[in-house]
C-alpha cells in the first residue's frame, strides 16, 4: 500500500497513546518463557513482538521470524539453552544476509550446538538445545548490543549463571543497561562494571508483575512533527522522564529545534516554541542509533546542516539505513554523504514535491520521512511496513491533523 501525504500547514495537536516499548517487551517475553511466574502488562503491539510471542509458543520444526532481527538474536540464544529443543531458525531474504556469527560463536563457546544451513555466519540456523554449563564467555561488543542482551537474558537460567567479558568499544550501552534493569526488576541479581557483565543463576523467581513503558522510539516521530510544525501541542501517554530506553534522549536533542517537553502525571506534553535554529549540528548517536533517520529528516526539513556519527550498526539493519537515507534525501533535493558509520547532509532550497519515498522494507524509513508532510507533498511507498513497530502510526498522524490518502493501483 502506497499513501499520499498532502502538505499540512495547520497546528499539530492532539492526544497520542503509544503502546509498550518493543525493546522492553521482547526482553521480557524471553524472561517470561524461562520463568513463567513473570506477568507482563502493556506489551508492544508491534509485528516484531507478535512474531516473538508466536515463536515462543510454536512447536514447529522451523520457526520463521521474517524481518524481526531482535527475535532472531534472542531466539537463537533461547533455543540453544533449552535442553532437547531442535529447531531451524530462519527469516526473510534480508534476514538471511544479516550477520549473527559473533553471537553463534559465543553460544558455541558456552557449549551450544548450532549449525549454519546456508551462508556461513548468517541464518538460517539449525539449533539443538543443550544444557549449557560453561560460566564465562568473551564477546566483541562493537557490532550489536542485541548479541550481548541475548546472552544476558538466558544467563539466569544457566547452571552457574554467566560472566560476559566484552571486548572493544561497547555499542548501544543503554540497551545493555535496559536488559540489566529488567533482569533486576524480575528478581535476578547482576552487575555491569569495567566491560564485565555478571548475571547470577536463579532457581526460582517470586511471582512478579512487570509493566512495559511506552516506546520512546515511536515517540521520536511525534517529536519530529512538533519540530517541523509552526505550532504544536501534543500529549503522549505513559512516557517516563527517567527511562531505561536510550531513545529517551530525543527529548533533550529536540530542545534545540524548539520542541519543549514537560513531564506530567505519567505523560509528556510537547509544545513548539520559537527558538533560533542552529545552523548545523553534530551528534554521536552510538548509544541511540535508531534515532538517526528521524533526526536527519528533521534537519532536512528545517534546513539545518547535520552530521550524525556512531552509526555502524545501521548498515546491517532491515536495510542499509545509511544508504537508504542518502538515496531518499537526494531525491527530495537535499545533499547527503555517508561513510561506514556516519551521514552528513543539508537542504539548501525548498524540498521537491510529490516525491515517492522508498521504504526498503524498513519501518523507520516510512515513519522518519512522513513528518516532512509539514514541508512538502510526498508519497510513502509500502506504507504498511510501519506495523513492524508502530501499527497505529498512520491513524495517529490523522489524529494530529494530517490527511492520509491511500493510492489505489
Amino acid at each position: 500500500m502506497d499513501i499520499r501525504l498532502p502538505q499540512y500547514s495547520g497546528k499539530v495537536s492532539g492526544d497520542i497513546v503509544i503502546t509498550g516499548s518493543k525493546s522492553e517487551s521482547n526482553r521480557l517475553l524471553i524472561l517470561q518463557a524461562l520463568f513463567p511466574q513473570i506477568e507482563i502488562r502493556n506489551l508492544s503491539e508491534s509485528d516484531d513482538t507478535k512474531t516473538l510471542q508466536k515463536a515462543l509458543l510454536s512447536e514447529d520444526a522451523t520457526v520463521d521470524v521474517h524481518h524481526a532481527g531482535t527475535a532472531m538474536r534472542f531466539l537463537a540464544a533461547y533455543y540453544a539453552s533449552i535442553e532437547g529443543k531442535q529447531v531451524v531458525l530462519t527469516g526473510s531474504e534480508r534476514m538471511q544476509q544479516r550477520p549473527i556469527k559473533l553471537l553463534v560463536e559465543a553460544l558455541r563457546d558456552l557449549g551450544a550446538d548450532i549449525e549454519y544451513l546456508q551462508q556461513e555466519g548468517c541464518p538460517p540456523l539449525a539449533i539443538k538445545g543443550k544444557k549449557l554449563v560453561q560460566k564465562k564467555v568473551c564477546l566483541e561488543a562493537h557490532v550489536s548490543s542485541q548479541y550481548i542482551s541475548a546472552l544476558m537474558l538466558i544467563a539466569p537460567s544457566l547452571t552457574y549463571g554467566l560472566e560476559i567479558q566484552l571486548k572493544g568499544k561497547v555499542t548501544s550501552t543503554p540497551y545493555i543497561l535496559m536488559t540489566l534493569a529488567l533482569l533486576k526488576k524480575a528478581g535476578v541479581k547482576g552487575s555491569f562494571e569495567n566491560k564485565t557483565i555478571r548475571i547470577e543463576a536463579v532457581r526460582n523467581l517470586d511471582p512478579v508483575v512487570l509493566t512495559v513503558e511506552s516506546d520512546w522510539s515511536s515517540a521520536s516521530y511525534v517529536s519530529s512533527r512538533a519540530a517541523l510544525a509552526g505550532e504544536a501541542h501534543i500529549r503522549i501517554s505513559s512516557l517516563r522522564e527517567k527511562s531505561h530506553q536510550g531513545d529517551r534522549v530525543i527529548a533533550d536533542i529536540y530542545r534545540q529545534f524548539g520542541v519543549h517537553s514537560v513531564f506530567s502525571e505519567n505523560m509528556i506534553i510537547l509544545s513548539k516554541s520559537q527558538v533560533k535554529k542552529p545552523r548545523s549540528i553534530c551528534l554521536d548517536l552510538a548509544d541511540a542509533p535508531d534515532l538517526a533517520q528521524t533526526i536527519a529528516v528533521t534537519c532536512l526539513g528545517l534546513g539545518i546542516k547535520f552530521e550524525l556519527k556512531g552509526l555502524h550498526t545501521l548498515r546491517i539493519k532491515e536495510t542499509d539505513r545509511l544508504l537508504a537515507l542518502e538515496n531518499e534525501i537526494r531525491k527530495l533535493g537535499g545533499t547527503a554523504e555517508t561513510t561506514s558509520d556516519s551521514i552528513r547532509g543539508y537542504s539548501t532550497e525548498k524540498l521537491k514535491e510529490n516525491i515517492g519515498i522508498e521504504t526498503y522494507h524498513d519501518h523507520r524509513m516510512a515513519m522518519s520521512f512522513a513528518p516532512l508532510a509539514l514541508r512538502t507533498n510526498l508519497i510513502i511507498r509500502d506504507a504498511g511496513v510501519v506495523s513492524k513497530s508502530y501499527p497505529a502510526f498512520w491513524e495517529d498522524m490523522k489524529l494530529l491533523g494530517f490527511k492520509i490518502e491511500e493510492i489505489t493501483p
